[in-house]
């Protein structure tokens, strides 16, 4: 059981931590910081680069910690959020991915919920520090918490139609 913890864990979080590393620089087959900037913008964000900056070391942070298998309710409640902010832009294209849909980030979604109920298992940091087991109430507070941050998040920074449409006429001016 620890050994696939721990490939579920590595796995999981560097795919996690590497969609951070391409929103704020070049390696991966990231766009740069730019690049990151002007997806946020195009998927109806406003805060620019200041919310390309805190996507990526939120996606960063919490899937370095999650490999590692540190903290883990509070890594797995920061990827849950991040994530369903992924599949709140994909929502409308559908379930599947080869229609640019949410199947993807559900699955990380899906992934940290499960590692947050199961723990990081023997081979982590956490094990390492004597933490784990994380009471069951840690675990659950981390599932809601998780999702719900990231629709929070998808609320107070989704740009209104006329802001979005703002941004298109001053584009085409240019």
């Amino acid at each position: 059981m620890d050994a696939g913890l721990l490939v579920l864990r590595l796995v999981a979080g560097l795919l996690i931590a590497g969609h951070g590393v391409q929103k704020v620089s070049f390696r991966l087959g990231g766009n740069g910081l730019a690049g990151g900037t002007e997806e946020f913008r195009r998927d109806g964000f406003r805060g620019g680069v200041l919310t390309a900056l805190v996507a990526g070391a939120s996606q960063i942070g919490a899937g370095l910690f999650l490999a590692l298998g540190l903290l883990t309710p509070l890594a797995t409640m920061a990827a849950m959020g991040v994530m369903t902010v992924a599949g709140t832009v994909k929502w409308h294209k559908g379930l599947w991915v080869q229609n640019d849909g949410y199947e993807y980030p559900m699955v990380l979604v899906v992934v940290s919920a499960s590692l947050a109920l199961t723990g990081p298992g023997r081979w982590s940091v956490d094990h390492e520090l004597g933490t784990t087991p994380w009471p069951l109430w840690i675990a659950v507070a981390a599932i809601v918490l998780g999702p719900m941050s990231g629709l929070l998040t998808r609320v107070v920074l989704h740009r209104t139609d006329s802001e979005v449409e703002g941004t298109r006429h001053a584009q085409a001016a240019e």
